[in-house]
């Protein structure tokens, strides 16, 4: 299913763990991903999240035997189905710590759902990606309003209709990864990666993922205007915008900033 590890510092990996599967996803793996998530709302402790792959490969997508399964279930069971793919990808989606996505391998179907849903997301060079729903005679719909926020619907139409694989340099041209990286050197970049988010204040980054949905769903610029002024004189009234900002002046590291 899956492994998760805390860091000293804070940071929880999450692994998915089906090597032998290229970490497909069934149900026992999307109740785990999910529970896990939701644990970390409740731990101050987590200050970053990392996900990623055990084996060669980050995530194929649905398992095989899984969808077997569904075939001749009713269209309640697969409505309840598709209902635990959504909460997962929301929950990752929402979670308020960074999440720092490392791609190991290959990846397929949900599996790019999950990428989408990271905050920041660093991959292999050698990484081959596809959204194969439609050959299938299905489409990759849960996953969607991830996918569709990360790329684009220009991109998305083209890669949804043609079910077509594509690389790691694109998935970086078209904002799927941030990244791209040799083999050797992924944890490498992972760890810059999770150095410079620990540099931040904690409530602020999640202050900070907060402020990207409520702008992207604003309708109202006034009400915008007041609640964005309103978080920034929050902020800076807090403890913590109080010590950030005394540490800069002073020239030291901020109280948050703990050693590797």
């Amino acid at each position: 299913m899956i492994l998760t590890s805390l860091s000293p510092r804070g940071v929880l990996t999450i692994t998915l763990n089906r090597p032998e599967k290229h970490n497909a996803l069934d149900a026992r793996t999307l109740d785990a991903l999910h529970a896990a998530l939701l644990d970390v709302q409740s731990n101050e402790n987590v200050r970053a999240i990392v996900l990623t792959g055990a084996g060669a490969s980050f995530c194929a997508g649905a398992d095989i035997a899984h969808m077997r399964s569904m075939l001749d279930a009713s269209e309640e069971a697969n409505l309840e189905d598709a209902r635990l793919v959504a909460q997962c990808m929301r929950a990752l989606d929402e979670v308020d710590r960074p999440v720092i996505a490392r791609v190991n391998g290959n990846v397929f179907g949900g599996g790019v759902g999950l990428v989408a849903c990271a905050d920041i997301a660093i991959g292999v060079d050698s990484a081959k990606f596809a959204l194969t729903e439609t050959r299938l005679g299905l489409v990759p719909a849960t996953i969607s309003p991830y996918v569709i926020a990360a790329i684009g619907p220009r991109h998305a139409r083209r890669l949804f209709i043609t079910a077509s694989p594509f690389s790691a340099n694109e998935a970086h041209d078209i904002g799927l990864l941030h990244a791209v990286v040799a083999s050797e050197k992924l944890d490498e970049m992972v760890e810059q990666t999770v150095n410079s988010v620990l540099q931040a204040g904690p409530l602020a980054t999640r202050a900070a993922k907060r402020l990207v949905r409520s702008v992207m769903g604003a309708q109202d610029r006034d009400l915008l205007q007041e609640e964005t002024s309103q978080l920034l004189a929050d902020l800076r009234a807090s403890a913590e915008g109080k010590e950030g900002l005394s540490a800069f002046l002073e020239k030291r590291k901020a109280g948050w900033i703990k050693g590797k």
